[in-house]
């Protein structure tokens, strides 16, 4: 390399491992996944307080090669968390947001190559009520309105948010 091209590469790389080192522990520590085929569509993760889980699939395409997106698991399911779009949330340190998890799926056909998924959570102030002589959570709706009727505002839900990137050198 040319020392006008080593230095500014250099310190691009330095930059990216101290923002990197800057990233809190993930609350939850995992290995990486195993390695998935390109088209296998495959769970990253459940989010059951969302309704939701996170599924994700190689394409083979060099501009996009991976994608996710989160799919509802049941609608019989009633969420008691949101799962927000992450460039309308900006999740944060500073913003309360908590990095919850880091999900790492090589590429089966590109081993130089995986994607990250980085789960972020919110937590929010609603919580269940405590368990009744049976066990149970429960709201009465009498109780319920005169809770809402004296509170200045409504609990918030926990949100969660995820971002995608891609790690390593593409293959040919």
């Amino acid at each position: 390399m040319r020392p006008s091209v080593a230095a500014p590469l250099l310190a691009a790389c330095l930059l990216a491992s101290a923002a990197r080192a800057a990233e809190p522990a993930p609350e939850i520590q995992r290995p990486p996944a195993k390695a998935q085929a390109t088209g296998v569509v495959h769970s990253l993760r459940q989010i059951p307080e969302a309704c939701a889980r996170l599924e994700g699939a190689f394409t083979g395409d060099a501009a996009q090669p991976y994608r996710y997106s989160p799919v509802r698991t049941s609608p019989q399911c009633q969420p008691r968390a949101r799962f927000v779009d992450f460039d309308k949330a900006k999740p944060s340190v500073a913003a309360g947001w908590k990095l919850n998890d880091v999900i790492r799926v090589p590429n089966a056909a590109c081993p130089s190559q995986q994607a990250v998924v980085r789960v972020w959570r919110k937590p929010g102030s609603a919580t269940p009520p405590a368990a009744d002589g049976q066990g149970q959570s429960r709201i009465y709706l009498q109780d319920a309105k005169q809770q809402a009727a004296g509170a200045a505002q409504a609990p918030s839900l926990t949100l969660f948010a995820a971002k995608l990137e891609i790690e390593g050198k593409a293959c040919r």
